[in-house]
């Protein structure tokens, strides 16, 4: 469908300067101003153009539009050679976890931890990939991240996103869709994993790594377990992964700079989001000194790579209501992922 058709339907356009990609198109809207453009970006991005809005006096606009380019390149054998090399470190580090010995035939005893986190990262980077799709917005597929670590054995994985996210709805949605995809395989991963765990009295419990417990984790564990107070939980390899993937869902909700809850804080409160990013990081330096001092490390990288975000191509369309109780439920899940002290060994 024509873009100037497109434009047409829901505003008065006075005049258009064409661009080599698209058109400037100056218009009045004389009412229902907020819902007519996002009505008409909707249109415009299922039909592949962008849109950017500035706003010229009340009621009177200036919209570019322009196409949205096609996507780049994806390096399939990188993505596929990380893929490899972080299910070998994590096969590693889950038969360490099983007391086994990683270079050996023994090292299919990691395959359950294995298969349990690289399922949880799978799931968190296919949602951002998924909604950047349905966006229109350039991304790559996931890039794992072997890490020789005999715990954990990755850093994780990531996208890349590659063209502009083009409002604040796509900026929430991309955002949010990692946390929560990976959220249902993280439940059902604790679940499995919980079962198989050995419960004991804490005074018969060897030293070892304590682990923090999380408000959902604590409400998994009842409603598995039963009540567990004055005993200690063994974890399944399984259910450490569980844990992990409850662990890696607050880490990115963090609202700090471009995180995905750097994005969920951008859609919901625009450019204040900066002053939300450097309370968080005062609140990191803050359980650094006091819970954990892991939480500099996240405060240091938070800096280095920025505390602000940018803004979406169109930054004047506010969230409709239902966005608004995603991006509040979305927050609700960072404070019931929140470990004041992770890891105590």
């Amino acid at each position: 469908m024509s873009p100037y058709y497109i434009l047409s339907k829901y505003t008065f356009i006075t005049s258009i300067d064409e661009l080599e990609h698209g058109f400037i198109a100056y218009v009045s809207i004389p009412y229902d101003v907020e819902n007519r453009i996002s009505a008409l970006e909707d249109e415009l991005i299922k039909n592949g153009y962008y849109l950017e809005v500035s706003e010229e006096e009340s009621n009177n606009f200036i919209l570019k539009i322009t196409k949205i380019p096609k996507p780049q390149k994806q390096n399939y054998l990188l993505h596929l050679i990380l893929f490899i090399l972080t299910i070998i470190s994590t096969l590693i580090a889950g038969a360490i976890q099983a007391g086994a010995n990683p270079f050996s035939g023994d090292i299919i005893k990691g395959i359950p931890f294995s298969i349990s986190i690289m399922s949880i990262l799978l799931f968190h980077e296919m949602g951002h990939f998924i909604l950047s799709k349905k966006y229109k917005v350039d991304a790559t597929l996931p890039y794992f991240i072997p890490f020789p670590n005999p715990l954990i054995g990755t850093m994780g994985a990531v996208i890349k996103i590659r063209s502009a996210i083009p409002n604040r709805k796509a900026l929430l949605h991309i955002g949010a869709a990692g946390p929560w995809f990976g959220l249902i395989v993280t439940i059902a991963v604790l679940v499995v994993g919980l079962k198989l765990s050995k419960v004991v009295d804490a005074s018969a419990a060897k030293e070892g790594i304590m682990l923090g417990e999380s408000i959902l984790f604590k409400t998994i564990s009842y409603l598995v377990l039963g009540n567990t107070e004055d005993k200690t939980i063994i974890l399944h390899p399984i259910a450490f992964a569980g844990w992990l993937g409850l662990f890696v869902t607050n880490l990115n909700l963090i609202p700090i700079g471009q995180l995905d809850g750097g994005h969920i804080a951008y859609a919901l409160f625009g450019k204040n989001q900066k002053y939300i990013s450097f309370l968080f990081l005062i609140v990191l330096l803050f359980f650094g000194i006091f819970y954990w001092s892991g939480w500099f490390i996240w405060a240091i990288l938070a800096l280095i790579l920025g505390i602000n975000h940018p803004k979406p191509l169109n930054d004047y369309t506010k969230l409709n209501p239902k966005d608004k109780l995603y991006a509040t439920l979305s927050i609700f899940l960072f404070i019931l992922t929140f470990t004041p002290t992770p890891l105590k060994i």
